[in-house]
């Protein structure tokens, strides 16, 4: 098994064109070419991780986003964050997510809390 360290662009786009061949017919595991398309997958997984970071979402942009997903509407955001002018108030940045709030959001409307956190 002639497998290298995916360090280039180059190598990864190689890497990339291999694991899609096993996409369509994936092998068996434990076989030598099941252990091949998982060293390859863990080496793309590890490259795309540290050269296209994916950031946590914007906590205001998830709770958007997930109001647009679920239809949603001030006044169902109220039981999770206070009444209407609250609601405004956060979906408009000018006040913060309290960890009441979050807790609220995440139990009552399924938005996970890191989304919710920030970094």
């Amino acid at each position: 098994m002639n497998i290298h360290p995916i360090r280039t662009g180059k190598d990864y786009k190689a890497a990339l064109r291999e694991l899609s061949a096993y996409f369509d017919n994936e092998p068996a595991p434990g076989t030598e070419e099941g252990d091949r398309f998982e060293i390859l997958a863990t080496l793309a997984e590890a490259y795309e991780a540290k050269h296209f970071p994916i950031e946590a979402p914007d906590p205001i942009e998830a709770i958007r986003f997930r109001m647009e997903q679920g239809g949603l509407t001030v006044k169902d955001l109220v039981p999770s964050i206070g009444q209407p002018n609250r609601v405004y108030e956060v979906l408009s940045r000018k006040r913060g997510l309290t960890l009441e709030m979050i807790r609220n959001l995440h139990r009552n409307l399924g938005i996970p809390a890191e989304s919710l956190i920030g970094a």
